[in-house]
């Protein structure tokens, strides 16, 4: 019987892997597709796969879902699932990622029981960051810190952001327009983790995805968060 205190342990080991390339999945409809891409992030070196398709119909996000949950299991990586927390607890994410409008953080950890992580868009309010750990986030994500295609009108965050989050004692994601030219900066300046999309997914071939995923996995001295 797992107890309470196994449950935490869990749930923060999951968290300490929130660590080094964050891959978003693309709004793809085609899910042989899609899950030929995210195998090639995860080759490259993606250390957690969020899976993401804001267009898609409730049944669709049901089978891709099972389906990236189907290749995490086999391969290991962290999975999470954004918005909702329902269908993360469905498949056996390992946790959710909610953003402003959302369940909160405690509706969603009711939903996926004690040992799932939950992540927050905390965009460039340092503030909701704090109060969202103080609910019980497991970790915080910034930005966006550059131009992004993917959501052209996020409101830009400042990188001293990452260097003030260190205080809130759980790992850091940064979020907006990062390639492997930008991200050892936000790094440096304290992101645990980078979360990416079009410069991993915007290629055709799953050969250089991989190549994508290996060179934004190399600005990281670590994987693991500490």
């Amino acid at each position: 019987m797992t107890t309470a205190i196994d449950a935490s342990a869990t749930r923060r080991a999951r968290a300490r892997r929130v660590a080094g390339l964050y891959a978003l999945t693309p709004d793809e409809d085609d899910t042989a597709r899609l899950v030929a891409a995210v195998r090639a992030a995860l080759e490259g070196g993606a250390a957690a796969v969020q899976y993401r398709h804001k267009t898609a119909s409730a049944a669709l996000r049901r089978d891709q879902a099972a389906a990236l949950a189907r290749l995490h299991a086999a391969r290991g990586a962290l999975y999470i699932v954004n918005d909702d927390p329902v269908l993360a607890a469905e498949v056996g994410a390992d946790g959710v990622h909610i953003g402003a409008g959302d369940a909160s953080i405690i509706a969603a950890r009711e939903l996926l029981g004690p040992d799932r992580i939950v992540g927050v868009s905390c965009y460039d309010d340092f503030t909701r960051a704090e109060s969202a750990v103080q609910a019980g986030a497991d970790y915080v994500a910034f930005g966006s810190f550059h131009p992004s295609a993917t959501k052209p009108a996020a409101c830009r965050a400042d990188v001293q952001l990452l260097r003030r989050a260190q205080s809130l004692g759980v790992p850091v994601v940064a979020i907006g327009g990062i390639d492997s030219g930008n991200a050892r900066a936000l790094v440096d300046a304290g992101a645990h983790a980078v979360a990416v999309i079009r410069d991993l997914f915007d290629h055709s071939d799953p050969a250089d995805i991989t190549r994508a995923a290996a060179a934004l996995a190399a600005c990281f001295p670590s994987r693991q968060y500490s």
